[in-house]
């Protein structure tokens, strides 16, 4: 299984399953969604699509993982996202997805069985920065459009014990493929002081 570096993690991160291209630098991650590919699973039927490339590094203790993610969206629900992954049926993404609206929105989906989906708010570029971190058994999402004052999305729990890997994804549900750029790449180990203060 071929094996990826970005400075500052701290362990190689591999693929599962291969993109239909990827090129990585010191801090940057460029990808290509395949043609309708996702990893949802819907509450309603319990139908599981886990077909999106997805880069996962393993983590011990407290960190904060953040970039700024660009999409090049074309179809409904095409996305860049920072993911958490315990396994198929426990997981969390933070992404900044289109919606049908074709508005580029910041959304999260918490898994535990099945899904559950959330947006939260629209952006006006095809870029924001999002970022990933761990508080012990607890982890949150937040979301920037200045690179300032970070906003809180989402504040939960998977389960006691579990300790996911942690990393990115791009998907393509609806649509032929979908290019995301993650950029400014930065794993800060050590717990956030305050999720709710905006740093």
């Amino acid at each position: 299984m071929e094996t990826v570096e970005i400075a500052g993690f701290p362990s190689p991160l591999a693929w599962e399953p291969d993109p239909v291209g990827w090129i990585a630098t010191e801090d940057t991650l460029a990808l290509e969604a395949g043609a309708e590919t996702d990893v949802f699973i819907d509450p309603g039927d319990g139908t599981a699509i886990l077909t999106a490339p997805r880069l996962l590094g393993d983590v011990e203790g407290d960190y904060s993982l953040s970039a700024r993610v660009t999409v090049g969206f074309r179809s409904d629900y095409d996305a860049g996202v920072l993911l958490l992954w315990a396994h198929e049926r426990l997981w969390a993404k933070l992404c900044f997805e289109l919606s049908l609206q074709h508005e580029p929105m910041v959304v999260s989906v918490v898994t535990r069985g099945v899904s559950d989906d959330c947006n939260s708010f629209s952006v006006d570029e095809d870029a924001v920065r999002l970022r990933v971190a761990r508080l012990g058994h607890a982890f949150v999402f937040h979301a920037s459009t200045d690179a300032e004052t970070w906003r809180l999305v989402r504040y939960f729990a998977l389960e006691p014990g579990v300790d996911p890997r942690v990393g990115f994804l791009a998907q393509s549900p609806r649509g032929a493929g979908c290019s995301v750029r993650f950029e400014d790449i930065s794993f800060l180990p050590g717990r956030l002081a305050d999720i709710r203060s905006g740093a």
